[in-house]
């Protein structure tokens, strides 16, 4: 009798279970995000891209201008177009042409938007200063030229957080760090030589505050190395992954790298920073020859992957927690790229939800064209929960400092039109991405400002208008913000009114935050209730 009940009971329970049970979705805010490529007159033509095998990116971009490496006869160029130039190129625009031999890198310093830096075949490493109204005749002088490397020079890579710290690796197996604060226009010695590497380095990357270098080599081996003292901290010696690019993951605590598996298949793994023994997730992607290019937003925590030669573009979830990868959807073109520029993200257009944009050199056209990564959102408002604050155009600190010992994360920036909030990146843990409400505090749970601290800040910011007017240099008088220039300044409130407005306006930002909160403590209060019921099904089997 009692074995009949408890059979009837647990049938009841089981089809009660059938009844509300629903499938389980990871929840995400780009589960949607799909590429919207550039119409024709908003691309490149008839830029005269380089036929160059090296696998490099070819390509870097800023809020002002898209340099691009062309073909050209004797010695090498690189060519410098204003971001609003599109349409047709003229084949005769000045370029970049100091260089003996073909340039193999290009990177814009990112706390300089006029100041390039570029790498040759002769050796030579080559810093630019580009005019505020763009290239008009050709170029040959640079502002300094770095002679060290013995053989071709293929790569360069700026230190993410300090001021003119620029580092370059060539095809002597040589990493070398260089100061350009010196007054010196030829610098012959680096202040520090690396040489870790037993083949040719083929990427570099650093981690958020700099203090650390990962790099894949022509051996196959993924290292890690303090920039500083070029101490070897950690290698890899994986039998079944053959990187060919590294990239760390931000503020994750994990590296990802590109290559091929034992059996020649194009291949992603994903390291933990501090054990390099085994990979924490390995995935193989096809069967194609092409080098795959990793870049990775740490404000989205999204990995883009994007192969030469191919068409298409895979993009990627990353999370802390296993399984680490998530996979969202992939753009398809039937236009090849050769490589890529990636715009940061203070150059975006926020008004149309853009969280990351491409410029694809697709060399069968002779074009450049842009690829913008889109959050479908209704509304046409600034959507402040995908745009968190992001690393801005200031150094955080100078070459000096950062070579006396010196560790900072990097000075961050609001995307929203018009702000000019900053503050330095926290990076003791790893957090989910906090919106913030005022440049005072980042809060979780935020209560009613006082009229007194509203009024203290709009004080201190007009402290900071007037100092920057004044001392800002004549090209900067129009800045670029978002994507778009800025032509006017908003005047701080005067009256008590006005501060009123603005008071009662902050307020409901945060009724908004505090309704998502809400939100999100009903939906953590279901999800226990279904582990609980979940829990007593199994109890009773």
């Amino acid at each position: 009798m009692f074995t009949t009940f408890l059979s009837k009971l647990r049938s009841e329970l089981m089809n009660k279970q059938r009844m509300t049970w629903r499938p389980q979705y990871r929840s995400s805010k780009f589960r949607h995000v799909f590429g919207k490529a550039a119409t024709k007159e908003n691309c490149y033509d008839g830029v005269p891209i380089t036929l160059s095998v090296h696998d490099n990116l070819l390509c870097s971009v800023n809020p002002r201008f898209i340099a691009v490496i062309t073909e050209c006869a004797g010695g090498g160029a690189f060519l410098v177009l204003s971001i609003n130039h599109t349409g047709k190129v003229d084949p005769h625009h000045p370029k970049v042409s100091g260089h003996r031999g073909n340039v193999l890198d290009i990177k814009w310093n990112p706390f300089n938007d006029f100041c390039i830096a570029s790498c040759s075949e002769d050796a030579t490493v080559k810093v630019w200063d580009i005019p505020q109204h763009g290239v008009m005749k050709n170029i040959t002088v640079p502002w300094k030229e770095l002679q060290g490397h013995s053989r071709r020079v293929g790569l360069i890579e700026w230190h993410p957080t300090a001021s003119n710290v620029l580092f370059s690796t060539g095809y002597d197996y040589q990493v070398m760090v260089w100061n350009l604060n010196c007054p010196e226009p030829v610098v012959k010695n680096p202040v520090r030589t690396i040489s870790v590497h037993s083949d040719v380095v083929l990427s570099m990357s650093f981690n958020m505050d700099g203090s650390r270098l990962a790099t894949s080599c022509k051996d196959k081996k993924i290292r890690i190395i303090d920039p500083r003292t070029g101490t070897l901290l950690r290698e890899t010696n994986c039998k079944t992954h053959k990187a060919s690019k590294v990239l760390f993951l931000g503020n994750l605590k994990m590296l990802l790298s590109t290559g091929t598996s034992r059996w020649n298949h194009r291949q992603i793994a994903l390291w933990d920073q501090e054990d390099l023994s085994e990979p924490s997730f390995q995935e193989d992607l096809d069967g194609s020859s092409g080098v795959l290019f990793p870049f990775y937003d740490p404000d989205t925590h999204m990995l883009y992957i994007a192969g030469k030669g191919d068409g298409n573009i895979r993009y990627y979830e990353i999370s802390s927690e296993k399984p680490y990868v998530h996979f969202l959807t992939e753009y398809r073109s039937i236009l090849p790229q050769k490589g890529m520029g990636v715009m940061p993200k203070r150059g975006l257009d926020v008004c149309s939800c853009e969280v990351f944009r491409f410029y694809r050199l697709v060399t069968i056209k002779s074009l450049i064209e842009p690829l913008s990564m889109i959050v479908p959102r209704r509304s046409e408002s600034y959507q402040e929960d995908i745009y968190p604050m992001t690393a801005g155009k200031e150094p955080a600190m100078t070459a000096e400092e950062w070579l006396s010992g010196m560790d900072k994360g990097p000075v961050l920036m609001s995307l929203k039109p018009g702000s000019k909030l900053e503050s330095y990146a926290d990076l003791g843990s790893v957090k989910a991405p906090i919106v913030s409400v005022d440049g005072q505090r980042s809060v979780s749970r935020p209560g009613p400002l006082p009229f007194s601290l509203i009024q203290q800040q709009q004080q201190q910011e007009e402290r900071e208008r007037r100092e920057t007017s004044t001392n800002a240099p004549p090209h900067d008088s129009n800045t670029i913000t978002n994507g778009q220039t800025d032509f006017t300044h908003c005047s701080p409130p005067k009256t008590e009114n006005e501060l009123r407005q603005m008071f009662y306006k902050q307020q409901d930002e945060i009724r908004k935050l505090r309704e998502l909160l809400n939100q999100r403590d009903v939906r953590i209060k279901q999800l226990e209730l279904e582990i609980k019921n979940v829990k007593n099904v199994q109890s009773l089997r």
